[in-house]
């Protein structure tokens, strides 16, 4: 017979892979679990059953299939456990609250007059968060909060090592966010947890070699997949993929070097010609639909071919079947894809330029907030029945009103 502790480990395993199932890809019928984990049916819902009783799942009857037989459930995500997130820009601080399932309840963005600090981040953060009250009333749960920084993010605790374009550097950012809020906190690279979440709710789910590259106000940054793996590095710092040389005469850039791809392609450099200063994404594509003029034209072709250069260079280095643009790279490249499109399939070595597909992240103004939730979520997914539930909604607000 198992010992008890063995049949505990694998009743956390069996509950980790259908909660993740779920968070994942959404609403399945049992029968659909059953499937997908090999599990029996007695198992699987045993396992709803037992999400439903820790308030992680719910179960509900599915539209009448036509067929005879009682209709196998549908289980659900919770939606109402969620995670709040935030993404400190140069231009702005980001707040969000996301639910399980990658569902973002609400999305708050606070342009700042100047580069945020740490103090002004939280600071922002705090008065974001405790202007959420109606939406944290109507959570069941708040797990922790998740950031996206742009910068060097030690994964292991959470530090801020550098982050040149907002002047931190080994800054414990994670744990002041704690304290802030009263909440766990998790901290890592936009870019990398923008890959891991087009990866998992995105237009990077099923694919397994991916490059993806996302613009923002501070700069570029990326991450790659390959055969399925997503490439750290050895400290967990790899993807700086903003700076790769596309210019050998270029501008100087805060790396110290001259020419980087997030110098020469850059937010300031569109939104100047449109008249602009700050926009989020949906800002921008609308401005560059209103306010066309021969001189963006010209700034925008620049900027595209420069980032072909780029993705050639990666396109030849990793060999991806897909690349993916997202922020402010997204939105550049749905001006004019033939010319990004034809510039790489003319440049990869041996024809794999013509192999590869581009595609616009399918996130848009959510992604960060959507991967940094994903670092407040992991402790969950990993072991339902263990995480603590102390992290409540009342805990969050009276963190953010003292």
């Amino acid at each position: 017979m198992p010992s008890k502790p063995a049949t505990d480990s694998i009743r956390v395993q069996n509950l980790s892979r259908v909660l993740s199932l779920l968070h994942r890809r959404g609403a399945l019928s049992r029968a659909e679990l059953t499937r997908l984990t090999g599990f029996n049916r007695s198992t699987v819902g045993a396992l709803a059953a037992e999400l439903s009783r820790l308030g992680l799942a719910y179960e509900t009857e599915p539209a009448a299939a036509g067929r005879a037989g009682r209709p196998s459930p549908l289980v659900h995500p919770n939606e109402r456990v969620a995670a709040l997130a935030v993404h400190p820009d140069v231009d702005a601080v980001t707040v969000g609250l996301v639910g399980l399932g990658g569902r973002v309840h609400r999305r708050v963005r606070y342009d700042a007059a100047a580069v945020p600090g740490v103090a002004e981040t939280l600071s922002i953060t705090r008065a974001v968060v405790e202007g959420m009250a109606a939406e944290l009333a109507t959570m069941d749960r708040i797990v922790g909060v998740g950031a996206a920084v742009p910068g060097l993010v030690d994964s292991a605790d959470g530090s801020v090592r550098l982050a040149p374009h907002l002047g931190w550097t080994d800054e414990p950012f994670a744990q002041a966010l704690s304290r802030a809020l009263g909440l766990p906190a998790f901290a890592g690279n936009d870019a990398t947890l923008g890959t891991l979440a087009e990866s998992v709710f995105g237009a990077g789910v099923g694919q397994t070699d991916v490059v993806y590259l996302n613009g923002s106000a501070s700069g570029i940054g990326g991450g790659a997949v390959v055969g399925g793996v997503p490439l750290g590095g050895q400290a967990g710092f790899a993807g700086e993929l903003g700076h790769t040389l596309v210019r050998s005469d270029g501008l100087a850039c805060f790396c110290g070097r001259r020419g980087c791809l997030e110098t020469e392609v850059n937010l300031g450099g569109l939104l100047a010609p449109l008249g602009l200063e700050h926009a989020d994404l949906e800002e921008l594509e609308a401005a560059m639909s209103s306010r066309r003029t021969p001189e963006f034209d010209a700034v925008a072709a620049r900027q595209l071919d420069l980032l072909a250069e780029a993705l050639v260079n990666f396109v030849n280095i990793f060999n991806p079947r897909t690349i993916l643009l997202g922020g402010f790279l997204g939105v550049l490249f749905s001006f004019d894809p033939e010319r990004l499109q034809d510039a790489v399939a003319q440049g990869g070595i041996g024809g794999l330029g013509r192999q590869v597909e581009i595609r616009r992240a399918a996130l848009g103004a959510d992604l960060l907030l959507v991967g940094a939730a994903e670092l407040a979520f992991s402790e969950l997914l990993a072991a339902p029945a263990a995480a603590p539930a102390a992290a409540s909604v009342p805990a969050a607000q009276a963190a953010a009103r003292s």
